[in-house]
C-alpha cells in the first residue's frame, strides 16, 4: 500500500513524501495515528496544488519584504527623548519605540523581533540599526534620536 506521509516518521520518512509499506502498519498505524493518507491520485494532486500555492505564497512574501526593505534603505526616523543634565538619554531607545515611531512617521509596519540591536541606544545623534526581515532579507534604518 502507498501512503503520503503528513508528518515525519522516524526510520521511515519526511513529511510529504511517498512510500510502500505493508497494509496493516498503514492502515492502522501510519493512517489510524495520522501521521499519513492514503495516496491516491486525489490526494497526491491535492497535496502537489497545496505544495505550489506555499511556493507562490513564498514569492510574493519575498518580494513584499524586498519592498519594505528599499523602503525601510530610504527612510529615517526621528526619536525625541528627554535628557538629563550629562547630556545622555533618561533610559534607551527600546525596539518598540523604534517599531512604533517608523509606523507613525512612514506607516511601515514591522514587528520588533525584526530590530537586531546590538547596542543599546543610550546617546543623541544618529544611529544605524539592521533589521533581519525573514527569508534571508535585510536592510538598515536611519534612526536620529532627538533631546528633549
Amino acid at each position: 500500500m502507498k501512503v503520503l506521509l503528513i508528518k515525519d516518521v522516524k526510520s521511515l520518512g519526511k513529511a510529504g513524501e511517498v512510500k510502500e509499506v505493508k497494509d496493516g502498519y498503514g492502515k492502522n498505524f501510519l493512517i489510524g495515528k495520522g501521521f499519513a493518507k492514503h495516496a491516491t491520485p486525489e490526494i497526491l494532486a491535492e497535496h502537489k496544488a497545496e505544495q505550489e500555492r506555499l511556493i507562490a505564497e513564498e514569492k510574493a512574501e519575498i518580494v513584499r519584504l524586498k519592498e519594505i526593505a528599499q523602503k525601510l534603505e530610504k527612510a529615517e526616523v526621528v526619536i525625541t527623548k528627554k535628557v538629563g543634565n550629562n547630556g545622555h538619554l533618561f533610559g534607551a531607545i527600546t525596539k518598540e519605540e523604534v517599531a512604533a515611531a517608523l509606523k507613525e512617521q512612514h506607516t511601515i509596519e514591522i514587528d520588533k523581533k525584526h530590530i537586531i540591536d546590538k547596542t543599546a541606544i543610550k546617546t543623541i545623534g544618529e544611529h544605524d540599526l539592521d533589521l533581519k526581515l525573514g527569508h534571508g532579507i535585510h536592510a538598515k534604518l536611519h534612526v536620529d534620536v532627538q533631546g528633549e
